[in-house]
């Protein structure tokens, strides 16, 4: 079984900073530059660059509307085989009072269309699938029950709440360990 996380809000906070600096750097814009057109201080810019502080949701859409990004740009790791995100975990922005919390769990590229599917499983048959054409992703978000997902020849043991990807040219399985196990399977095509 694999389990590949990153649920630690120092490495989110790193993330963070290097993207928000790969990202105005790409723009061309300064530290000054884009501060202002944020309409925040260049020494809070500053430290969210150096990994110092952690950002508001409304901060990091400010900083994202002035280089014309979506804010899910801020959270892109370099693409994996393979990615699970437990319940509770994964790169998770808040408001200011706390009361709304979001947590990104997959960003669509370009070009991409994808498909989206509630499932009903119950235990006994392993779902087997067949692969599917080169590029395409499969993502699950678990949300009753627990199960085994993922390449048939790793899958991953979920429970409520629990997110995986994966990459869905090789042959993949779903087995239901639970009665009316429910699931939301997206999946991406290139």
């Amino acid at each position: 079984m694999t389990d590949i996380t990153n649920n630690s809000n120092s490495s989110r906070i790193d993330l963070l900073a290097l993207s928000i600096k790969r990202e105005r750097q790409a723009a061309g814009l300064s530290l000054t530059e884009l501060a202002k057109r944020a309409g925040v201080a260049k020494s809070t810019l500053s430290q969210l660059e150096s990994a110092i502080g952690n950002p508001s949701i409304e901060t990091l859409w400010s900083l994202a509307t002035a280089m014309g990004l979506q804010v899910t740009r801020f959270f892109e790791q370099p693409q994996q085989h393979l990615r699970v995100i437990r319940a509770n975990e994964g790169p998770t922005t808040s408001t200011e009072t706390g009361n709304y919390a979001a947590t990104l769990l997959a960003d669509c590229p370009a070009g991409v269309r994808r498909d989206i599917y509630r499932l009903k499983v119950q235990p006994g048959e392993v779902r087997l699938s067949q692969p599917h054409p080169a590029g395409t992703l499969e993502h699950v978000v678990l949300c009753s029950g627990s199960a085994n997902i993922g390449p048939a020849n790793e899958p991953v043991l979920l429970h409520a709440g629990d997110y995986i990807s994966y990459l869905a040219n090789a042959p993949h399985v779903f087995e239901a360990l639970e009665a009316d196990t429910t699931a939301v399977m997206v999946i991406e095509h290139p």
